[in-house]
């Protein structure tokens, strides 16, 4: 699996992902970033105008030439509906810039249960810590014990993918999806590589 990030060169695979039957009104990853009263039918123009700066607003997973998912994260700092949730933390905004929050991950059909997430997840952590990120956020749900995640509600992530990507669970949030519990999952990014040198030579 190899691991992109979604510029504006690699935008039809971006569509691919997250719009592959071309409807008007898609989500496009934007419903924490879109500018404030502007027209959520120009969705795909915005991600697209974001795909030319860094950091890029996602990520892409390959296997081959083929794209098989997508993860969208941003800095705080340009999560607008994120720094006014009444059931997410904002945090403070002092720390906005150097916070990114994992937004949520989109698998093709064919390609789940295979690693995707979790390969999509890992880039995250290196890419935000490459783009001077000191805290990695995400808000998953949490599974009922012995039954999977409804696809519908698993776009947001799972807390045992964060867990065993190193991330902390900190606290319940008021939020949901699909009816199930969501949580804050937190990785301070250098424990996180002191983690990972750790495992690479056995705690030495």
């Amino acid at each position: 699996m190899r691991i992109e990030p979604a510029t504006a060169d690699r935008f039809d695979d971006v569509a691919t992902v997250l719009n592959p039957t071309g409807r008007a009104q898609a989500c496009w990853c934007m419903h924490w970033r879109l500018p404030p009263k502007e027209d959520a039918s120009r969705r795909g123009e915005y991600l697209l105008e974001l795909a030319t700066h860094e950091p890029a607003p996602g990520l892409l997973a390959y296997e081959g030439d083929e794209v098989a998912g997508w993860l969208g994260f941003a800095p705080k700092s340009a999560s607008r509906t994120l720094q006014r949730s009444r059931v997410l933390p904002a945090g403070n905004p002092e720390t906005w810039p150097t916070t990114w929050a994992v937004m949520c991950f989109t698998v093709r059909p064919g390609w789940r249960r295979r690693g995707v997430a979790r390969a999509l997840l890992d880039g995250a952590v290196e890419y935000a810590r490459a783009h001077g990120a000191r805290m990695l956020e995400g808000y998953p749900v949490e599974p009922e014990p012995g039954r999977r995640v409804p696809v519908s509600a698993a776009f947001v992530g799972t807390v045992g993918l964060f867990e065993q990507a190193g991330f902390d669970r900190v606290a319940p949030t008021s939020a949901t999806s699909g009816r199930l519990p969501r949580w804050v999952l937190r990785l301070e990014l250098d424990r996180g590589l002191d983690r990972r040198l750790d495992g690479a030579t056995g705690g030495a």
